[in-house]
């Protein structure tokens, strides 16, 4: 029987847009720039600020950031790439782009992140670089990985389009891998409508990652007009992977409540601990030890289904709260699962422990709006939804 609906259905994500942020794009609009301009650079320079990275570099997307990262990794045909599979195929399709091999490491036995000891196991000869994603926003482990970088000499990329305002070890997320990647699409924790920013204290990487963005080209639009000149010269093949100065300026905006956006992202996190944590019926999200200096973004909040208690899949779960208006959803499917990359000769058993894991994902609606009203009606819906497909003891 259908459930009927009361409400505005809840998104399990959504940006948050105030008037602060319409007048600076408005500002924008006006202005002599709307793209290759000066609020590009101070984006790219509030951004590696608050991460504490030397440099920062906008790009159109976090697809196009980790594409950029590929290539100035210096990536090429039969080299092979670490990857984590539990991700978005964002995070191994740059390896493709380059014509090399995405070779996928396991997630934790206890934890969505990718596995330091599987991927230790799976570097060849040709193993040039590690991807390692900071799943839903909890750093990975980053002491293990970079050791094991630094012992193979990988070009170490960090993926955490999940991740911006986490800390590892009480070192900003951002500030110590050799090029870590951001996404600020409408769902991340601020937004320039699409777009994505790579930073990393490597000056000549940075200089490598700006000609990629702008077609290859050695100096850009501002630059040349300061020196009251039309020349420039393309040096490689690059790609047009600019941010605007309107989405910019909308990032720059965002920026300044980047802290309460998190504060408030923890406060419903608390909440949603509360609750779920009383239930049989659910395991809570990993996190980092208490008293290490990490701080868990809370990009998603993703429960594990305890299905031995449950009468229902997580897909008639999915239905039914779908059907009471809450946007719930699944991160992710394991990349190697995917019908492109089993064409490729990926299949079923290769990363075991994130298969086992993907089956029992459900992410829970988390986003800077989210009210305590929503808030109380996704957990009445999940009570409902657990009233009729829990296992009495």
């Amino acid at each position: 029987m259908k459930q009927e609906m009361k409400h505005s259905p809840i998104p399990y994500a959504k940006q948050s847009i105030n008037d602060e942020d319409i007048a600076a794009v408005v500002d924008v609009l006006k202005s002599p720039y709307l793209t290759t301009g000066p609020k590009v650079k101070e984006f790219e320079n509030a951004v590696a600020k608050k991460v504490g990275a030397a440099f920062g570099v906008a790009v159109s997307s976090g697809t196009a950031g980790l594409h950029a990262a590929m290539a100035v990794a210096g990536i090429k045909p039969g080299d092979e790439v670490l990857v984590s599979t539990m991700s978005f195929l964002a995070s191994s399709n740059c390896v493709l782009y380059m014509g090399a091999k995405p070779v996928f490491v396991d997630s934790l036995p206890k934890g969505f992140n990718l596995d330091p000891a599987d991927a230790a196991k799976k570097i060849t000869s040709k193993t040039k670089a590690l991807v390692a994603v900071d799943f839903a926003g909890e750093p990975a482990d980053w002491d293990a990985l970079l050791a094991l970088a630094r012992k193979h000499k990988l070009v170490v990329i960090e993926d955490a389009a999940h991740a911006l305002g986490a800390v590892y070890r009480s070192k900003p997320v951002g500030s110590f891998a050799d090029m870590t990647v951001f996404s600020f699409h409408p769902v991340k924790h601020i937004t320039t409508g699409e777009g994505g920013l790579v930073t990393t204290n490597n000056e000549i990487f940075a200089k490598q990652l700006r000609k990629f963005r702008h077609h290859g080209i050695d100096v850009d639009v501002v630059a040349r007009d300061a020196q009251k000149t039309w020349k420039y010269d393309m040096v490689e093949l690059g790609y047009n992977l600019r941010l605007s100065d309107i989405q910019c300026a909308l990032g720059i905006s965002q920026l300044k409540r980047l802290d309460l956006f998190l504060s408030r992202r923890d406060e419903i996190v608390v909440g949603y601990d509360k609750f779920f944590g009383s239930l049989p019926f659910v395991d809570l999200p990993p996190r980092p030890s208490t008293g290490t200096g990490s701080r868990h973004a809370w990009h998603l909040y993703i429960l594990s289904l305890r299905l031995d208690k449950l009468t229902a899949s997580r897909d008639e779960i999915f239905s039914f709260m779908r059907e009471a208006g809450i946007g719930v959803h699944v991160h992710y499917k394991p990349i190697h699962l995917h019908p492109y990359y089993s064409q490729q000769g990926y299949k079923k058993g290769d990363c075991p422990q994130a298969e086992l894991i993907h089956e029992r994902m459900l992410t829970v609606p988390l986003y800077a709006d989210l009210t305590d009203f929503e808030l109380a009606r996704v957990e009445t819906a999940f009570q409902d939804c657990f009233k009729r497909f829990g296992i009495k003891k």
